[in-house]
């Protein structure tokens, strides 16, 4: 199957990332519908900057999330940017989890708790946020916290490897001025080889028009020869009537 002549151009703007299929992102949703409920359920209503703190903490890393990977279409610097400012947020969320939980003498669970395998292995399977909704409203206090600490620290270390892959793609490829050098540069070069091709093909038939005037010629000169034996022999065939007929009258 025969390419599109600009098959090959590198693209300016590269393709949408679908961040609703990055387990980061379902994550850092799980982790900003978990800190609203927490921060409804355990916080003082009024009068604890807390509140607004660790919500907008977690609405940011969300948000940002999504800003960057839109971003990405044209600008690896600002996906890297705004990717970076939201682990950030996260990790700053990550750290209100752990100061309220030390504040309140609540405590953090690592693997000597009965139960943080099972929490660790439930935060790992599950990425969705219903997965999580039916047990916002169910957990208390020391369990939720340290549930929102471990979700932090997993998106942490997912987007510091997806946020590597980005800077290794932005190292081979450079930014979008580099695209835009790279997709002109391919297109001249599509454009020259699509000339080279029409010239070769030109030259190709002349020389099989040359061949074809040549046989052409051939021909030409065999037929004329013929016609001139036909015409050789319809005067010999004359004459021999003639005589045959200057016979038969003397006879």
């Amino acid at each position: 199957m025969t390419q599109p002549p600009n098959a090959n151009i590198p693209r300016v703007l590269r393709h949408q990332t679908n961040w609703k299929e990055l387990f980061f992102y379902q994550k850092s949703e799980v982790i900003y519908q978990l800190t609203f409920t927490f921060s409804r359920r355990f916080l003082p209503a009024y009068g604890d900057r807390t509140v607004d703190q660790m919500v907008q903490a977690a609405r940011s890393g969300k948000q940002n999330i999504v800003e960057g990977l839109a971003d990405g279409v044209a600008s690896s610097e600002m996906q890297l940017k705004l990717l970076n400012v939201a682990r950030a947020s996260i990790q700053e969320l990550q750290e209100d989890f752990v100061d309220y939980l030390t504040s309140r003498t609540l405590r953090i669970w690592d693997d000597t708790h009965p139960r943080y395998n099972q929490m660790l292995a439930f935060c790992r399977e599950h990425n969705l946020l219903a997965d999580y909704q039916p047990f916002l409203e169910r957990w208390q206090e020391e369990e939720m916290a340290n549930i929102g600490y471990t979700l932090c620290r997993m998106v942490d270390r997912m987007m510091t490897s997806y946020i590597q892959g980005i800077e290794t793609q932005f190292i081979k490829e450079g930014g979008i001025k580099e695209r835009m050098h790279a997709a002109r540069a391919g297109y001249r070069k599509s454009q020259d080889e699509r000339l080279r091709q029409q010239e070769a093909e030109l030259a190709a038939l002349r020389k099989d028009n040359a061949a074809l005037q040549q046989e052409l010629a051939a021909l030409r000169n065999e037929t004329a020869a013929l016609q001139q034996e036909n015409a050789t022999l319809r005067k010999d065939n004359a004459t021999l009537r003639e005589e045959i007929h200057r016979l038969n009258a003397s006879r």
